[in-house]
């Protein structure tokens, strides 16, 4: 049997550039090593990971010299929890790498002509912009390495927070987060304390046993606010007595509800959510607009710049009130009501059912009446039969998963041949690969970023295409 090679270990490798999803890249000869948690400019040692052909992984095991552009983090969590990765990076910079990340994706995976790009629109809060955040209860804190370390008997293992990235059973107990306003982490610190004192059982992913199982706690720019405790099992006294316990303590609770979830897995969009106290639903409101926002329907989560992404994508569809507009998938109908004063009609569609009722429930709040929802596969959905019995339309808005369109979407909207298109995206990599399918009958005349998250990589990005001439 042979021996197993050691790994390389670079020393004093100057960091030079950040690319897709974030990563730090250095180089070592010819070599590209893709590291975390270090910025252009810093000097680091770096331990390889991970070895293939093109490329190698390393983690950072000391820094030799600090980048200029190197800011102190903010949060005391910072390079455990797995989020705002870019804290240490200024903001302005951050812009400057997302922006930089729209182009190089566009250019080299789309191949095809591009207009200058506008400035990426920044976020007016940096802290404190997401309106949902979703809480793990873990009996299996992450400990740091001086517990590890010490002999002391380790009291509390108990957190309730975030998972460990690339541990699904080890959980990081948050004291704060930065992501969302208060009364966010004073709700979190209540239950968890309460939790403690009660002596609550905290789930145990592995062994698939405990009570307390996911906090999830949404906000809005209406001040409203909608918390719901997820419960492994049913305990009727314990449930009531923590949930009436955070009435009491938290009257501005808008809607108080829980859910009993036994499955292998956290999610809860395909269970019974039960109301406690309150309404079922919280309002978001944009332009006058109000959206109603339940349990299980998406919003994008930063609301302020949601409304700055919706003005462009409006803006871009250079709507006269004569317009069929198609709305692809519409989600709960956001845009699809947000654009319709300015159209003739338009046609939503999505796979989610519950998110074409919330969307056909608020055009009716907003006395829109010129907006139609669908529910499905879009494309299966989205066929010739359809378009006849709707009308061909001038606009065609999208806004696809991450994993963009189906290619039969994509030929189907070339069929339809509407006048522009505006394509907006939270992937870069897989609209560029889109607008190359598009690019035969469609030139791109403007492209917009948009930072929806702030410390992130993540950059939302729009395009408008119009229909070719020749």
């Amino acid at each position: 049997m042979g021996r197993k090679r050691k790994k390389p270990f670079y020393e004093n490798v100057k960091i030079e550039d950040i690319g897709a999803e974030g990563k730090a890249i250095a180089k070592v000869g010819d070599m590209v090593v893709f590291t975390k948690l270090a910025v252009p400019g810093d000097v680091v040692d770096l331990q390889v990971t991970k070895k293939r052909k093109r490329y190698q992984e390393g983690i950072v095991k000391a820094y030799k010299v600090y980048s200029q552009d190197r800011e102190k983090a903010f949060c005391e969590h910072f390079g455990v929890c797995g989020g705002c990765k870019w804290q240490i990076l200024p903001y302005q910079k951050q812009l400057f790498y997302k922006q930089k990340q729209v182009e190089d994706q566009l250019s080299r995976i789309g191949k095809i002509e591009l207009p200058e790009l506008s400035p990426i629109l920044g976020s007016e809060n940096e802290k404190f912009y997401r309106n949902k955040m979703e809480f793990t209860f873990s009996n299996k804190r992450w400990l740091s390495f001086d517990e590890i370390e010490s002999e002391d008997e380790i009291k509390d293992p108990n957190a309730l927070g975030f998972h460990v990235p690339g541990l699904f059973d080890k959980v990081v107990n948050i004291e704060k987060c930065w992501l969302q306003a208060d009364p966010s982490n004073q709700l979190r610190n209540f239950i968890y304390e309460y939790a403690l004192e009660k002596e609550l059982l905290f789930f145990d992913i592995r062994e698939q046993k405990g009570f307390l199982r996911t906090l999830i706690i949404r906000t809005s720019s209406t001040g409203e606010i909608m918390v719901i405790v997820s419960f492994y099992y049913e305990d009727t006294v314990a449930r009531e007595a923590l949930l009436n316990t955070l009435k009491e303590r938290f009257p501005e609770i808008t809607s108080l509800m829980y859910v009993i979830n036994q499955k292998g897995n956290d999610t809860i969009t395909d269970q019974e959510i039960k109301v406690f106290a309150g309404r079922d639903h919280i309002f978001e409101e944009m332009e006058g607009l109000k959206f109603k926002i339940g349990p299980k329907s998406f919003y994008q989560t930063n609301s302020s710049q949601a409304y700055e992404l919706y003005k462009i994508t409006r803006d871009f569809a250079e709507l006269n009130g004569t317009e069929t507009v198609y709305d692809l998938y519409t989600g709960t109908g956001t845009i699809a009501n947000f654009v319709a004063r300015k159209a003739q009609k338009v046609v939503g569609i999505e796979y989610v059912p519950e998110a074409i009722e919330d969307a056909k429930l608020n055009a009716e709040i907003n006395g829109i009446n010129n907006t139609s929802f669908f529910a499905g596969d879009m494309k299966d959905v989205l066929n010739e039969e359809f378009i006849k019995q709707h009308g061909r339309p001038e606009v065609v808005i999208t806004d696809p998963p991450r994993a963009g369109m189906h290619a039969d979407v994509v030929q189907t909207i070339i069929s339809m041949q509407p006048e522009k298109i505006v394509y907006v995206s939270c992937n870069p990599a897989t609209q560029a690969r889109d607008l190359a399918m598009l690019d035969s009958l469609y030139q791109i005349e403007k492209i917009q970023p948009v930072d929806m998250f702030p410390h992130t990589h993540h950059v939302e990005n729009v395009v408008m295409l119009r229909k070719r001439l020749d």
